[in-house]
Protein backbone atom coordinates (compact mmCIF):
# COMPACT_ATOMS: atom_id res chain seq x y z
CA UNK A 1 0.00 0.00 0.00
CA UNK A 2 1.53 3.81 -0.60
CA UNK A 3 2.51 5.46 1.90
CA UNK A 4 -0.38 8.43 1.61
CA UNK A 5 -0.39 12.20 2.39
CA UNK A 6 -4.55 13.82 2.45
CA UNK A 7 -5.65 16.41 0.80
CA UNK A 8 -7.87 19.10 2.70
CA UNK A 9 -10.66 18.02 1.07
CA UNK A 10 -10.59 14.21 2.60
CA UNK A 11 -9.44 15.91 6.02
CA UNK A 12 -12.38 17.64 6.47
CA UNK A 13 -14.92 15.31 4.67
CA UNK A 14 -13.06 12.72 7.62
CA UNK A 15 -14.32 15.35 10.17
CA UNK A 16 -17.84 15.42 8.91
CA UNK A 17 -18.21 12.02 9.21
CA UNK A 18 -18.41 10.92 5.51
CA UNK A 19 -18.40 7.09 6.09
CA UNK A 20 -16.21 6.22 3.16
CA UNK A 21 -13.68 8.64 3.64
CA UNK A 22 -13.52 7.49 7.33
CA UNK A 23 -13.02 4.00 6.48
CA UNK A 24 -10.78 4.80 3.25
CA UNK A 25 -8.42 6.88 6.24
CA UNK A 26 -8.73 3.74 9.18
CA UNK A 27 -7.67 1.59 6.56
CA UNK A 28 -4.80 3.68 5.23
CA UNK A 29 -4.11 4.22 9.17
CA UNK A 30 -3.47 0.69 9.49
CA UNK A 31 -0.82 0.21 7.66
CA UNK A 32 1.64 3.71 8.44
CA UNK A 33 0.38 6.87 10.09
CA UNK A 34 -1.62 9.23 7.70
CA UNK A 35 0.12 12.58 6.84
CA UNK A 36 -1.03 15.73 5.91
CA UNK A 37 0.68 19.02 4.62
CA UNK A 38 1.40 21.84 7.30
CA UNK A 39 -0.46 24.33 5.15
CA UNK A 40 -4.06 21.52 5.50
CA UNK A 41 -3.74 22.07 8.80
CA UNK A 42 -4.00 26.03 7.90
CA UNK A 43 -6.83 25.67 5.65
CA UNK A 44 -8.88 22.95 7.86
CA UNK A 45 -8.30 25.62 11.11
CA UNK A 46 -9.35 28.66 8.99
CA UNK A 47 -12.61 26.43 8.09
CA UNK A 48 -13.22 24.79 10.92
CA UNK A 49 -16.72 25.49 12.91
CA UNK A 50 -16.15 26.84 16.56
CA UNK A 51 -17.62 22.93 17.59
CA UNK A 52 -15.34 20.98 15.33
CA UNK A 53 -12.49 22.48 16.94
CA UNK A 54 -12.20 19.57 19.87
CA UNK A 55 -11.93 17.05 17.20
CA UNK A 56 -10.21 18.77 14.92
CA UNK A 57 -7.29 19.27 17.11
CA UNK A 58 -7.07 15.73 18.17
CA UNK A 59 -7.35 14.37 14.35
CA UNK A 60 -4.81 16.66 13.12
CA UNK A 61 -2.46 15.83 16.20
CA UNK A 62 -2.94 12.24 15.08
CA UNK A 63 -1.23 13.12 11.90
CA UNK A 64 1.77 13.09 10.74
CA UNK A 65 2.30 16.87 9.72
CA UNK A 66 5.02 17.33 7.20
CA UNK A 67 6.04 20.96 6.62
CA UNK A 68 6.87 22.95 3.71
CA UNK A 69 11.02 23.43 3.74
CA UNK A 70 13.19 24.87 1.58
CA UNK A 71 13.20 22.04 -0.99
CA UNK A 72 9.09 21.74 -1.35
CA UNK A 73 8.84 25.40 -1.33
CA UNK A 74 11.58 25.41 -4.65
CA UNK A 75 9.51 22.31 -6.20
CA UNK A 76 6.02 24.17 -5.76
CA UNK A 77 7.18 27.64 -7.08
CA UNK A 78 8.87 25.26 -10.16
CA UNK A 79 5.60 23.99 -10.58
CA UNK A 80 3.91 27.11 -10.84
CA UNK A 81 6.28 28.36 -12.99
CA UNK A 82 6.81 25.81 -15.62
CA UNK A 83 2.84 24.76 -15.54
CA UNK A 84 2.06 28.41 -16.09
CA UNK A 85 4.09 28.18 -19.42
CA UNK A 86 2.17 25.44 -20.57
CA UNK A 87 -1.19 27.68 -19.95
CA UNK A 88 -1.85 26.00 -16.94
CA UNK A 89 -2.04 27.72 -13.79
CA UNK A 90 -2.21 26.28 -10.34
CA UNK A 91 -3.07 27.26 -6.78
CA UNK A 92 -0.13 28.06 -4.69
CA UNK A 93 -1.17 25.40 -1.56
CA UNK A 94 -2.28 23.09 -4.25
CA UNK A 95 1.21 23.22 -5.77
CA UNK A 96 2.64 23.05 -2.22
CA UNK A 97 0.53 20.14 -0.86
CA UNK A 98 1.97 18.25 -4.73
CA UNK A 99 5.74 19.12 -4.22
CA UNK A 100 5.21 17.94 -0.72
CA UNK A 101 3.91 14.35 -2.22
CA UNK A 102 6.52 14.59 -4.62
CA UNK A 103 9.34 15.23 -2.58
CA UNK A 104 8.54 12.35 -0.05
CA UNK A 105 7.26 9.99 -2.70
CA UNK A 106 3.80 10.14 -1.02
CA UNK A 107 0.09 9.08 -2.81
CA UNK A 108 -1.86 11.70 -3.01
CA UNK A 109 -5.99 11.00 -1.32
CA UNK A 110 -8.11 13.81 -2.97
CA UNK A 111 -11.16 14.40 -4.45
CA UNK A 112 -9.96 17.40 -6.41
CA UNK A 113 -7.97 15.42 -8.84
CA UNK A 114 -8.38 18.02 -11.33
CA UNK A 115 -6.63 20.63 -9.05
CA UNK A 116 -3.01 18.54 -9.63
CA UNK A 117 -2.79 18.36 -13.48
CA UNK A 118 1.06 17.07 -12.34
CA UNK A 119 1.68 14.25 -14.42
CA UNK A 120 4.81 12.86 -12.40
CA UNK A 121 1.88 13.27 -9.18
CA UNK A 122 0.47 9.93 -8.23
CA UNK A 123 -2.78 9.46 -6.42
CA UNK A 124 -3.95 7.12 -3.35
CA UNK A 125 -6.37 4.99 -4.55
CA UNK A 126 -9.99 5.58 -3.35
CA UNK A 127 -11.33 9.28 -3.17
CA UNK A 128 -8.57 10.61 -5.51
CA UNK A 129 -9.36 8.69 -8.83
CA UNK A 130 -8.95 10.74 -11.77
Amino acid sequence: MDRILLDTDVIIWYLRGRESTRARVLESGKHDVPRCSALSVTEVVAGMRPKEEPATREFLQALRVIDVDHGVGWLAGDLVRSYRRRGITLDFVDATIAATCLRHHLALATYNAKHYPIHELRFARGPSSR
